[in-house]
């Protein structure tokens, strides 16, 4: 059963890939994604229709870039749509979204597949 901020959010925004339990994410950083947008939402960051709506744009802005739109790379625009919103509103700059995409992307690097993430501070020197 999911919570009722979920349920808000798949009932607000009906192009969520759910099931008849709820969202159905196919990788981790998905529901990742997913929960930091219910927590900024619940913070009073944005309103459901604004999301919708900057998520809307980001499909459109994919699409006309060559997204096929199978539904696999929804959450990707999730992502971007939060990054863009998270910028827009004055929570980070985008330097710091890209610094940290980047500290992210070389721990990633040097990490073994199945072992968890760490950052370090040495996955910020350029």
């Amino acid at each position: 059963m999911m919570d009722a901020a979920a349920e808000i959010a798949t009932t607000a925004l009906p192009g969520i890939p759910r099931d008849d339990d709820g969202p159905v994410f196919r990788e981790p950083w998905e529901a990742q994604a997913f929960a930091m947008a219910l927590a900024l939402h619940g913070r009073g960051l944005f309103t459901w229709k604004e999301w919708a709506q900057a998520l809307a744009e980001e499909i459109k802005r994919a699409q006309a870039n060559g997204d096929p739109d199978t539904g696999e790379t929804y959450y990707r625009h999730w992502l971007a749509t939060l990054e863009g919103l998270i910028s827009a509103k004055g929570v980070a700059s985008p330097a710091t979204l890209h610094r940290y995409r980047d500290a992210w992307d070389h721990a990633a690097d040097r990490t073994p597949h199945g072992s968890p993430i760490e950052l370090k501070p040495e996955d910020f020197a350029a």
